[in-house]
């Protein structure tokens, strides 16, 4: 994925601009910044979620598989039925996989709504397992999870860019990977000076 000179906005108000950064097969990503800095908005952006006021996002589209900081559970599905639901959707398998890889096994016949914050964001990451997609774009996802739910998602992480994936994240846990990091700092957008119509001058 190649993103060039790109400017994101929040609200029609540009937060990011001018930026641009390669994110190559087997390769993880990661963003820092401050909370409001639009390392959400930018992350929405390059999935497709709202347009760019600028520049370009190349080798993304029906790449990414995109985790935000809802679940995107169907509360009244078993968790085995929510992964087989996803897995229909993008055409893919590996539904035991995901199960095993995010410690679900005891929880398959659960329905999505009983289960406690950290089980359901565990269950929702496991949908990244199922996109069969190359590209995970993830917005904070270790929100509710516990040091072992940590790791098991950092393991999938791992797995996945050895299988030739890539990753672009959002995260204040260090979560031992081996990544790029990119500061959003630099590219904080410049005050946009209004200009005065000359019929009121």
């Amino acid at each position: 994925m190649k993103v060039t000179d790109l400017t994101v906005s929040r609200g029609g108000v540009p937060v990011l601009e001018e930026l641009s950064f390669v994110l190559e097969p087997g390769r993880a990503l990661v963003l820092r910044g401050p909370n409001g800095a639009g390392k959400t908005t930018l992350l929405r952006t390059v999935a497709g979620l709202q347009p760019a006021l600028a520049g370009t996002v190349e080798g993304a589209g029906e790449r990414i598989a995109y985790a935000a900081h809802a679940d995107g559970l169907k509360t009244m599905l078993t968790v085995t039925e929510n992964l087989h639901f996803w897995a229909q959707v993008f055409g893919t398998k590996g539904i035991p996989e995901a199960v095993e890889a995010f410690d679900l096994l005891a929880l398959q016949d659960r329905p999505a709504g009983s289960l406690s914050a950290g089980q359901k964001r565990r269950l929702g990451l496991a949908r990244l397992m199922v996109t069969g997609r190359p590209v995970w774009v993830l917005d904070e996802p270790t929100v509710s999870l516990d040091v072992a739910s940590v790791a098991l998602f950092a393991d999938a992480v791992r797995r996945h860019l050895a299988g030739g994936g890539s990753a672009l994240m959002a995260t204040h846990i260090d979560l031992g990977l081996e990544a790029d990091v990119l500061d959003v700092g630099p590219y904080k957008a410049r005050p946009r000076v209004a200009v005065e119509d000359e019929a009121f001058l």
